[in-house]
């Protein structure tokens, strides 16, 4: 058997924190074969990062190594001193951060930045270095490398950063490369070009890969082995096949029941309650007891040993030993959403009276999409053109307009949810911003609950404020800091007049916080005392505080983990039923859509191309970019993978958009007619819809 490229062996890595210390990592065990791809999952919190930060040696000040072994190639990196460290850091294992726009200089050019690399580590000088970069760009799809050389982060979008970090990363052609999450603020079409990227990498260069994150879809596509990490250990690890088909731990199987999609479709998704323990303590037993379905007196009084289930699968759980009461073994059937009807089947057979009323509802849930039409909607769209003057001269004048919104048209009924999608930079933002008239529009109507917003200003339109309210997409940056939580949620009712005195909005606020599952307390905490799932719950109940009737969700679970993520959906789906709430929900995450929305609209370059119910939609799409954007996304369900449709190019510019369909530049389906006009809507169904020439001339 060949010998692993790296091999970690009980790294034990602590944080100073006070007059105590954490266990950020605590007896980690794992090796990487190489042209190998090794993903650690896990909540945020759990360690992962800090695992990968310790093989590079870049802990943090208050961090430090207490034990263990990291072997590459034999060699034990923990042993080196630090000058011989900065040989290895960069040519022998390289790092890809999360955040691009924080990891790049925005005063160095990109060229700069990549030939530092191999000024470091090799002996490429002048005309030689910069041809080294040049061929590093064009290997990472840099588009016209030689015009980008000397162009600066701000230049770029988010997924040509992230391009840009990769072709520093491989610069050196490294052994090991640690990718962390490498793709969490990317749209999916970047999403699936960045990990092609790295497979085809891999592939010619022969590097093993570890890659961090907390999306199973993926990891399903591109790891052969799959390692769970929770509270510093891990606790599950397995090869692709058998970790997707049969997970064993109960908080795996519970990271696998949180994924919304189509088959969940109609149900709570399955949540962990509680939160990733303080690690700043020994354990007594096992680390998940306290939030697991299964727990008995052993997992409080015992650590759990690590067990092999089958080669290469090893568990941390006492339910894989050897005696365990028979009525605390986990569900028979894999949680993965593949199996969800089989579980839903061996339910109905063993409570088939309990499961009717469930059944009665769940058809009446499925039929609702089509009975929309015999009331007004609460919300209508008409034509909204958002268009942001471009300023050039000494004197400022108008050189030209960005359209970020050019004609969109939209209508949401009370109690349903719209899910507008498409990449960043379309104007789903600007669209929810505009209808709430935080932006004034350009042109077009806003009409809600048969008020013409457009035309209201001032004290009227403050007074129709209480009726619609946002959720923002990053919970740490949308909440003040220096506010506690019941100063953030009254703000909004006294200003809107939602409550008339002091011990109403007192006795409201104590309501509104039980609603979205947090304690009445809450309210005596600042906003860095919570988890980020705690703060969004926080935004929520802000935005419920004066009783509106729409809410813009604007991403408001991206930041977050499945887990949390599954909270915040069930919440809102919740508080749907009760309230009747209108959702515009805006997202690039598809599998969210599936679950949670009724509509579906999908947006580019400022202009609605698709509108339908979620089933024509996301089912039978008809526009190539909609098609586009569905096959990028990753599934865990191999089974149910799409091929991967390539768009070419980046989205152009809004400010300067092609002739024609906006899309034909980058559609592999284009013809003459496309370059010339824009398409005129084809009608599929009464509710379905696209702006295409495919269907117009047949």
């Amino acid at each position: 058997m060949n010998k692993p490229l790296l091999q970690v062996e009980n790294l034990k890595v602590r944080l100073d924190a006070g007059k105590t210390q954490v266990r950020a990592v605590d007896g980690v065990s794992f090796a990487i074969n190489r042209n190998e791809t090794f993903a650690l999952l896990g909540e945020s919190g759990c360690g992962k990062s800090m695992t990968a930060l310790s093989l590079m040696r870049l802990l943090p000040e208050a961090g430090r190594i207490e034990s263990g072994r990291v072997l590459l190639d034999g060699q034990d990196l923990l042993c080196l001193p630090e000058i011989a460290m900065r040989s290895v850091r960069g040519k022998r294992i390289a790092m890809i951060f999360q955040e691009p726009m924080t990891s790049l200089n925005p005063v160095m050019t990109i060229g700069r930045q990549i030939a530092e690399t191999l000024h470091r580590h090799t002996s490429l000088r002048g005309e030689a270095a910069q041809a080294r970069v040049l061929e590093l760009l064009d290997a990472v799809g840099i588009p016209d490398a030689r015009a980008r050389y000397h162009d600066y982060p701000f230049q770029f979008s988010g997924g040509m950063k992230q391009r840009v970090m990769i072709a520093i990363a491989l610069a050196c052609e490294p052994d090991l490369l640690i990718a962390d999450e490498p793709t969490t603020a990317l749209d999916v079409t970047i999403q699936a070009q960045v990990l092609e990227l790295l497979r085809r990498l891999q592939r010619e260069r022969g590097m093993a890969v570890m890659l961090i994150s907390h999306d199973l879809g993926v990891v399903a596509e591109m790891a052969q082995r799959v390692a769970v990490m929770y509270a510093g250990e891990i606790v599950e690890m397995a090869g692709r096949e058998e970790f997707f088909a049969n997970p064993q731990h109960p908080y795996t199987r519970k990271l696998f029941a949180s994924l919304p999609g189509a088959a969940r479709r109609g149900q709570q998704l399955e949540i962990i309650r509680g939160s990733v323990p303080p690690l700043d303590r020994e354990f007594s037993g096992c680390r998940f007891a306290g939030r697991c379905d299964y727990a008995w007196q052993k997992c409080s009084d015992e650590v759990p040993v690590w067990s092999e289930v089958a080669p290469g699968h090893g568990v941390r759980c006492h339910l894989v030993e050897s005696v365990v009461p028979a009525s605390l073994h986990p569900d028979p059937f894999p949680v993965h959403v593949g199996c969800q009807k089989l579980r839903a089947l061996h339910h109905v057979e063993q409570h088939p009276a309990q499961c009717a009323s469930l059944i009665d509802a769940l058809r009446v849930d499925a039929l609702r999409p089509t009975q929309v039409g015999f009331d007004l909607p609460l919300l209508q769209v008409a034509d909204l053109k958002v268009h942001f003057p471009i300023h050039k001269g000494l004197f400022k004048r108008v050189a030209g307009h960005v359209r970020a919104v050019d004609g969109v048209s939209l209508a949401i009924h009370s109690g349903r949810t719209l899910a507008l999608v498409g990449e960043s930079g379309c104007g789903k933002t600007t669209v929810g911003k505009s209808i709430l008239q935080l932006i004034r529009p350009t042109a077009g109507s806003v009409r809600f609950a048969g008020d013409e917003l457009t035309r209201l200003k001032g004290a009227e339109l403050r007074a129709r404020r209480a009726d619609f309210q946002i959720v923002f997409q990053d919970p740490y940056s949308s909440l003040d800091p220096r506010m506690r939580v019941a100063d953030i949620i009254e703000e909004g009712m006294v200003a809107l007049g939602a409550a008339t005195s002091s011990g109403d909005r007192q006795n409201s606020m104590d309501s509104l916080l039980q609603q979205v599952g947090l304690s009445p307390d809450s309210k005596y905490r600042y906003p860095h005392e919570f988890s980020g799932g705690q703060r969004q719950r926080i935004a929520i109940a802000r935005a419920l505080a004066v009783k509106p009737k729409l809410i813009v969700c604007d991403e408001p679970t991206s930041a977050l983990d499945v887990s949390v993520q599954a909270q915040i959906l069930n919440l809102l789906k919740g508080l749907q039923n009760e309230l009747g709430l209108a959702y515009l929900f805006i997202t690039h995450n598809l599998a969210v859509v599936e679950y949670f929305a009724h509509e579906v609209a999908v947006m580019y370059l400022g202009r609605i191309v698709e509108r339908g119910s979620v089933e024509e939609v996301m089912q039978a799409p008809r526009h190539p970019y909609t098609r586009a954007l569905l096959s990028a996304v990753p599934v865990v369900d191999a089974g149910s993978r799409r091929e991967i449709i390539r768009l070419a190019g980046d989205m152009p510019s809004p400010a300067n958009p092609p002739s024609g369909c906006h899309f034909h530049p980058r559609c592999p389906q284009a013809m003459d007619s496309c370059r010339l006009n824009y398409p005129a809507a084809i009608d599929f169904s009464a509710t379905h819809s696209a702006s295409c020439f495919l269907y117009s001339e047949k």
